[in-house]
């Protein structure tokens, strides 16, 4: 690839994106806090880790170059990182941006998704994303709607009467079909998730699983899944063993083809969590006999 720094480490940060395309891992975007005051990190730069070096790139990026940004959501999908939402220092996104990682000429040039179909969702940031059948599917989050896009769907945290803006936690489900380049809301059954960000998502065969998350001050520690050919919530899934405190910015990995791995995230009073729950016999996440 064109304009790469080789033999680096990635800086460090919170808030950033990071996606696996075949055996690289693409980090993006998130900041540092430096003397209490949180900033944004480059938004022209891609860090690369290459599994199979055991290396890390840098790769200067251009085109319509997304903002600098925390709390976005980025997926690959066939061979394209897509970015979606996020909060900067004007507030929250409700932007869609990819950019080709096996472009020809090795070059990595933005594209913000203009011409689409149908509504995206509203401006947000920490939300989770399944990519199922050339689709990305987007659920939760933290964010802003002004007073004509209230629904059930938003829990109000915050509002400014004067400008008739909200600011609050979703639970609705989008979906951007990368083939018809359109937004698409299905229509879901059963009752989904309470509304909720910084919460985990992983993808095991056709469903969707979601795990914790932030609302007020309370972080969750409840397990769900979405039938993503039916768009059937499961409800809460009901499980044995030892159950994880709640907890948010933590990972939800699959390991095989039936069992997820939980890891790290904040506490409910916002400690750091380092302990995991590996998928063995005694303490993993077995999701065909819902245990955690």
């Amino acid at each position: 690839m064109a304009a790469a720094q080789r033999f680096c480490v990635a800086e460090e940060r919170s808030g950033h994106c990071a996606a696996m395309d075949g055996h690289r891992l693409y980090v993006w975007g998130g900041y540092v806090t430096i003397e209490e005051n949180e900033v944004y990190l480059p938004h022209d730069e891609i860090w690369v880790y290459d599994t199979e070096e055991g290396l890390w790139r840098m790769h200067l990026t251009d085109g319509d170059l997304p903002p600098s940004m925390s709390g976005s959501c980025g997926a690959c999908l066939n061979g394209k990182l897509y970015i979606f939402g996020g909060y900067d220092d004007k507030g929250y996104s409700s932007q869609l941006y990819y950019v080709d990682l096996r472009f020809g000429t090795g070059e990595l040039t933005w594209k913000q998704v203009k011409r689409f179909k149908g509504r995206p969702p509203t401006a947000r940031d920490k939300l989770s994303c399944w990519v199922y059948k050339n689709q990305l599917i987007y659920f939760g989050g933290y964010g802003s709607r002004r007073h004509n896009e209230l629904a059930d769907c938003f829990d109000v945290h915050d509002a400014s009467w004067e400008g008739q803006m909200f600011w609050g936690w979703n639970n609705d489900l989008h979906v951007f079909d990368a083939a018809k380049q359109a937004w698409i809301q299905p229509v879901v059954q059963n009752t989904p998730p309470q509304a909720r960000a910084a919460h985990s998502c992983a993808l095991l065969g056709n469903k969707g699983y979601v795990f914790g998350g932030r609302v007020l001050q309370t972080r969750m520690n409840d397990l769900h899944f979405l039938d993503l050919d039916t768009w059937t919530w499961s409800g809460g899934i009901q499980m044995t063993g030892e159950k994880p405190p709640g907890r948010s910015w933590h990972s939800l990995t699959p390991v095989g083809d039936d069992q997820l791995f939980l890891f790290g995230g904040l506490s409910a009073e916002c400690v750091p969590l380092s302990e995991c729950r590996p998928a063995d016999g005694c303490d993993g996440c077995n999701v065909r006999n819902h245990r955690l």
